[in-house]
């Protein structure tokens, strides 16, 4: 163990007690759980950040929206609103969230995509502004207990397993392993393509230390960049400038530089709130350089208002989806069989 985990172990320890007790209430039935009359898919995981969480909220939007109403509730995190809102088209970034606004850009014709800081409240909110809906898919949502969901997705990525990983502040997990057992299904995320089926053993067992759910595998892949503004015969050329605000862009550098030249990276902390100034020095490197500027996805959602500051410069973001290295059907039918009858949306068969 490095010198700083050591130093920081007596705070994980203290960490570790007020999380435990947090739970505890939670298990002994003192502190309130919500149980609704609604299909609720919770994705979460038990480290902080970058494990893939809008990915796979995506990936179910995709699976569930053409059977079934959906709508989707997260915090929010760094909007400057408050409260319960529900996207619509006249929404910005700064009041409803990055990765909800992102969401909102690509399926907000299909779903409904809702914020509100307490879960527990929001889903009665959607549930009364649309009595119809069928799923709705939690974000973030693996310790927020005070809601009972129909079905709990756990997430955690190839390069750093919760079972390798030691409580804050001297690891990244916000709770013990061993509370991996609340969920339905655990899903590794990040994955190599050249994953071997004995490698994919061997991490089941270890998940399997901690809880009986059944473990898949995925990768992110990533499609053709696209113009911020949709431009006709804009091409990208070779020489790039780099943009990332997430939590973990090693995928984003690693498979931009295995396709073009990075001249220079500009990396700023997870859900980064970009200012004229700062987007000023990207654009007058870029121009400078004769270089394209290619962002992730996420930082395409707030840098996209810079319309101006832009000008004349070869601008695109790199859009990414969740694949399954194996065993598709069986999450899509575990996801689908969790899908169950309420009188209220009688219409609905259970799969």
């Amino acid at each position: 163990m490095p010198i700083l985990k050591w130093v920081l172990y007596p705070f994980s320890m203290v960490y570790r007690l007020v999380t435990d007790f947090r739970n505890h209430l939670y298990n002994i039935e003192y502190s309130k759980s919500f149980e609704f009359e609604a299909n609720v898919i919770a994705v979460g995981n038990l480290s902080v950040g970058g494990t893939g969480k809008t990915p796979m909220v995506e990936y179910l939007i995709r699976l569930l929206s053409d059977k079934f109403q959906v709508a989707t509730l997260s915090r929010g995190y760094g909007r400057k609103s408050r409260g319960f809102l529900e996207a619509s088209e006249n929404s910005k970034v700064e009041e409803i969230g990055d990765e909800p606004f992102q969401m909102h850009l690509k399926y907000g014709a299909k779903v409904s995509v809702n914020v509100i800081e307490q879960r527990a409240w929001g889903i009665p909110n959607i549930l009364m502004n649309n009595e119809n809906t069928d799923v709705i898919i939690l974000d973030d949502a693996f310790q927020h207990r005070t809601v009972v969901p129909s079905l709990s997705i756990l997430l955690t990525t190839y390069e750093r397993p919760f079972y390798n990983d030691m409580l804050l502040p001297s690891g990244r997990l916000r709770e013990r392993r061993k509370n991996a057992n609340r969920s339905d299904v655990v899903v590794i995320t990040k994955c190599p393509d050249t994953l071997s089926n004995n490698e994919q053993t061997n991490i089941t067992s270890k998940v399997n230390r901690y809880c009986d759910s059944p473990v898949l595998f995925t990768g992110l892949k990533y499609e053709e960049p696209k113009a911020f503004y949709n431009e006709d015969k804009l091409e990208l050329v070779n020489d790039l400038v780099t943009v990332s605000g997430i939590a973990d862009d090693k995928h984003f550098v690693s498979y931009v530089e295995s396709n073009w030249k990075i001249l220079k990276h500009f990396r700023y902390s997870d859900h980064h709130r970009y200012n004229e100034k700062t987007v000023k020095k990207i654009a007058d490197f870029a121009r400078q350089n004769g270089a394209s500027i290619l962002v992730t996805e996420k930082d395409f959602t707030k840098l996209r208002d810079f319309k101006s500051e832009w000008r004349n410069l070869r601008i695109f973001y790199l859009p990414m989806e969740v694949y399954f290295l194996n065993n598709k059907e069986t999450f899509d039918q575990l996801i689908l069989g969790s899908i169950k009858k309420y009188s209220r949306i009688g219409h609905i068969d259970a799969e």
